[in-house]
């Protein structure tokens, strides 16, 4: 993604750490701007550390699975960079088997798997609707875990 606030802030983070000669993906958490926002602020927050997405759309879409390592600088609901992050773990398992400690690493609602999977569950239930697909607690998703290097 050619993102112009994107580029500043990777290029003040590696100023600092001229170290870095690797390279970044550009995105958003949530499918809305308002999500993106409310989310973007508790990874600022250190509240944030993790999150969860729907495994088969990276094979649906052709998108590279994230690595440890891969940095990330993270837009707001205005498509601004407003953080940079390294994911540290990557798992993937079937949706099911998700536990208490993710739930609560992803930082929202009330932290709690319950909350996690209600959420988790209709949005992945409609990601795949969209493409013909039905989600199960069998699904595979991938957690990634991540760490908070650089804000504005």
């Amino acid at each position: 993604m050619n993102n112009e606030s994107a580029q500043k802030m990777w290029a003040a983070f590696v100023a600092e750490h001229p170290e870095i000669t690797a390279t970044y993906d550009v995105w958003s958490f949530g499918s809305t701007a308002e999500s993106a926002d409310q989310l973007a602020r508790l990874v600022i927050a250190h509240q944030k550390t993790a999150t969860t997405s729907n495994y088969a759309l990276y094979q649906l879409t052709n998108e590279p699975v994230p690595t440890v390592g891969r940095y990330s600088v993270i837009l707001n609901g205005h498509q601004q960079a407003v953080a940079i992050i390294r994911t540290t773990a990557v798992q993937v398992l079937p949706f099911g088997d998700v536990g208490v400690d993710q739930a609560y690493a992803e930082g929202e609602g009330d932290q709690t798997i319950a909350y996690w999977r209600n959420i988790h569950r209709k949005v992945f239930t409609d990601e795949l609707a969209a493409v013909q697909k039905t989600f199960t607690d069998q699904s595979l998703v991938l957690l990634e875990q991540f760490a908070l290097l650089f804000h504005d």
